[in-house]
């Protein structure tokens, strides 16, 4: 299943559900835009991570650092350490994903295409009503994604208030 996610400056396509892997895991091949960024710094509570690098480069935040990542490599990121990824090249990079144990990742993503294509996110920009936006996702996800900078609290303020005005992502 491909989740296209283009004014985000990525495409996923999800090659192994929680289905396919009794929970176990959720993988996926990502497209990277060209000088594209990933997330806000987040955390997974319960769940590990990785990043295969297929081709390309891929720019990781973990353990306080940024660390450039080439075909061949693989980077870990352990539940609870705060991370996030960007492409810093002017060439596509792809990436295989997993998120150990799947847990709701596949709807978080299914939730991350939705937000996408709702037209708050314009030219790759984000508009406070985008951030609302992104926020609510987020947030209906907690368990799979916390968010480290910004604050988990303001996100939690934010996706309440997008709720309240008819803003939600799941």
């Amino acid at each position: 299943m491909q989740l296209d996610c283009t004014e985000l400056g990525m495409v996923m396509t999800i090659v192994k559900t929680s289905k396919d892997t009794n929970g176990k895991s959720l993988e996926m091949e990502w497209v990277l835009s060209p000088n594209s960024g990933g997330t806000p710094i987040h955390i997974h509570p319960v769940a590990i991570e990785t990043y295969e690098i297929i081709s390309g480069e891929l720019e990781v935040y973990k353990k306080d650092k940024w660390i450039t990542a080439r075909a061949g490599e693989k980077i870990t990121i352990e539940k609870g350490e705060p991370h996030t990824f960007k492409n810093t090249t002017d060439e596509f990079v792809r990436v295989y994903n997993t998120h150990q144990p799947a847990l709701e990742f596949e709807n978080f993503f299914k939730g991350l295409q939705k937000f996408s294509k709702s037209g708050l996110v314009k030219d790759g920009k984000m508009s406070f009503k985008s951030i609302v936006g992104i926020s609510t996702l987020w947030t209906n996800y907690s368990k799979e994604i916390v968010s480290v900078n910004p604050p988990s609290f303001m996100m939690r303020l934010l996706g309440a208030l997008g709720r309240l005005t008819g803003i939600n992502f799941k």
